[in-house]
């Protein structure tokens, strides 16, 4: 199972009762396919950058959840014949943004061995010379042209 962020913009015209009947109508969906709900957030009215629909404001619902991968299609075409919303966008969630993952990061040492460290206190004229090689004449290139 995976965790998603589904974010729902209801139309602002909409009643209290209908907008959580609506709100209800997609967990239940997200429930009867098996998944598990995390978090509902109701975020309010707020105004729209565009115009959706002929709607200045919509209703701001965000809600997480954990479902299998292939049952979000099913709960997205459910949302797509919905009335009451405007739009609607589904994401998965990282695990690093979650916190999951912090365990799994690796310590400084690891990732930069030592002597790639101490090769920022060499001067210039300290550097090898192993790039010097491989870089030819200005004129020789020149002639061979």
């Amino acid at each position: 199972m995976r965790r998603y962020e589904l974010m729902l913009l209801f139309r602002p015209d909409l009643e209290d009762d209908k907008l959580q009947a609506a709100v209800e109508k997609v967990t239940r969906a997200i429930v009867n396919a098996g998944g598990a709900l995390t978090k509902v957030s109701p975020w309010g009215k707020r105004r729209l950058a565009y115009d959706i629909k002929h709607f200045r404001e919509a209703s701001y619902f965000l809600i997480h959840f954990d479902i299998a991968p292939a049952e979000v299609r099913g709960i997205e075409r459910g949302i797509l014949i919905t009335e009451e919303i405007l739009r609607h966008l589904v994401t998965v969630l990282e695990e690093k943004a979650l916190g999951r993952a912090d365990d799994d990061m690796l310590d400084v040492d690891e990732v930069i061995p030592t002597e790639l460290d101490q090769a920022d206190d060499l001067l210039p004229d300290e550097l090898p010379d192993e790039i010097g090689d491989e870089v030819e004449d200005e004129d020789e290139v020149a002639a061979e042209a």
